[in-house]
């Protein structure tokens, strides 16, 4: 189910002061700094916002995750070729800082329930995935993963069906973005992921003993504990180990 499919362009972005992550040649947004993970496919750079919204460079090209807040927490990076948006409430999807953030060019990827709060200028510039759909944007190919709520106090969150993650391809790199989610079968199963910024925090998403669990499970390479706010980060990091060859990268979200 799609409104709209352009060729367009994904960047990450990243949080250390590293020289800056260049876009495509005649681009003359300002280039984007931050922290470097070398891939097969480039180089990937990630950069902490607020919460559950990030930036990313990758290949040249500029990606926002959940872009909140309004449009001064983004004056200093460069304007986003795709945003990710991954479910209706106001951490993930706030559409005035959507429009403010946007160029002509910039295109949206996102589930059902949020396409359909979308102003018509907006939806029609969005690729609406459901859970297990998948797209090719760009240089990428783009999963929605079910993101949902499993324990039965926790239902009313977040239903299943509703919000997606989403696993960002090119080449052999993958990285998994959970949005809201419990520590469901579609997490877990996961394989082969490169980077993944899983959630943690109560009541909404779940305990940190799940989402550490939940990583020994599908064992990405690197792992960024985001939307976190309250949880023991220590206790994660000691959860997920060392055994399994996990790398934990624990950094400031919230800048506070």
């Amino acid at each position: 189910m799609r409104f709209h499919s352009m060729l367009l362009g994904v960047t990450l972005a990243a949080a250390s002061a590293t020289p800056g992550f260049r876009t495509h040649a005649a681009d003359t947004r300002p280039s984007l700094e931050g922290e470097r993970i070398e891939t097969p496919d480039g180089e990937l750079r990630i950069r902490p916002l607020q919460h559950a919204t990030f930036a990313m460079g990758w290949k040249g090209r500029i990606l926002y995750v959940d872009p909140v807040g309004g449009s001064n927490r983004f004056a200093s990076l460069p304007r986003p070729d795709l945003i990710l948006i991954t479910d209706i409430h106001g951490d993930h999807l706030h559409v005035e800082t959507v429009r403010s953030v946007c160029t002509p060019t910039t295109q949206l990827v996102a589930p059902p329930a949020v396409a359909a709060q979308l102003p018509e200028d907006l939806r029609a510039r969005t690729t609406v995935l459901t859970n297990g759909q998948s797209a090719a944007v760009l240089e990428f190919h783009i999963e929605a993963v079910p993101a949902y709520n499993l324990t039965p106090e926790r239902l009313k969150f977040h239903p299943r069906g509703r919000g997606n993650g989403y696993v960002v391809s090119s080449g052999s790199t993958r990285v998994y973005i959970s949005g809201d989610t419990e520590d469901v079968p579609e997490m877990r199963n996961l394989r082969d992921i490169t980077v993944a910024f899983v959630c943690m925090n109560l009541p909404y998403t779940m305990t940190v003993d799940q989402a550490a669990d939940a990583v020994r499970a599908f064992r990405p390479r690197i792992v960024y504990p985001y939307h976190y706010r309250g949880s023991d980060l220590e206790r994660f990091r000691q959860r997920v180990g060392t055994d399994l060859g996990i790398e934990v990268r624990i950094r400031n979200w919230y800048g506070d």
